[in-house]
């Protein structure tokens, strides 16, 4: 148990996959500290592995969601409504891009690659923000999001995906303003290189943290934990004047001029 007290907070976690999931470190973390929660899978192929990883929780929903059509997002948390009866947390930890657009020259990427990152790795942001404020009015709220410096910095072989993780970033902003006045607060992790199923698919992801590890201030890479327990800073009280940030959480990377 964390000394960041989460009873009595509702949350629903989307991108859940499988145990290397960031959105699972966070998902833990944040049960740990007591927080209850549904969780938002993609679709039937990983269903079975979402259900045995929160098998020990108990009654946990867990929740089918395509983030690509805003119907099935609005229809998800419809059933997180049901269940929940209203949220105090909301993460967003989503990415996508076809796998030949991760490599080569990011010139090369072609409209429909660049239309699919943008889609589900940014423009998701909204209606997942967009559904969850009306569950939020017991007193405002929470959302995080997971980014990466590329949105800000070149890194070869990510292409689009640092585009998108621009847009996201940009979105996050918009967010905090929009929703600010209901006392909702949006922010950002920017988080250094994790080993995931999608960062396996990226070109030159094996150098990207051997640099990383080389060069940033502490001389190592991170960990999920480590991501996970500022995402629980962010989603509880003790964060409760923050919003529209992007925090670094990369042992102090994005600080370094070489």
């Amino acid at each position: 148990m964390y000394a960041i007290d989460m009873e009595g907070k509702t949350g629903v976690v989307f991108g859940v996959a499988n145990h290397r999931s960031i959105a699972w470190a966070i998902a833990r973390i944040l049960h740990e500290a007591g927080a209850t929660l549904a969780i938002a899978y993609q679709n039937e192929r990983v269903k079975r592995s979402v259900a045995k990883l929160v098998e020990p929780w108990g009654d946990t929903p867990i929740v089918e969601c395509d983030v690509s059509a805003d119907e099935n997002v609005e229809d998800a948390y419809e059933k997180v409504g049901e269940t929940l009866g209203g949220l105090d947390v909301v993460v967003h930890s989503i990415a996508y891009a076809d796998r030949n657009d991760l490599g080569g020259p990011f010139i090369k990427t072609g409209r429909e690659g660049f239309r699919l990152a943008l889609d589900v790795s940014a423009y998701s942001l909204l209606p997942v923000a967009r559904y969850a404020a009306p569950l939020m009015n017991r007193g405002g709220g929470s959302i995080v999001t997971l980014t990466f410096q590329a949105a800000t910095r070149v890194f070869p072989g990510y292409n689009v995906m640092g585009t998108a993780k621009a847009a996201l970033e940009n979105e996050v902003r918009q967010l905090a303003a929009d929703l600010g006045p209901d006392d909702i607060r949006v922010n950002a992790i920017s988080a250094g290189p994790l080993d995931t199923l999608s960062s396996r698919v990226i070109s030159h992801y094996r150098d990207m943290k051997r640099i990383h590890a080389e060069r940033s201030p502490m001389r190592r890479n991170i960990t999920a934990d480590e991501v996970a327990k500022t995402a629980l800073y962010l989603c509880s009280d003790l964060s409760s004047g923050v919003t529209g940030e992007i925090v670094h959480v990369d042992t102090g990377y994005n600080i370094m001029g070489i």
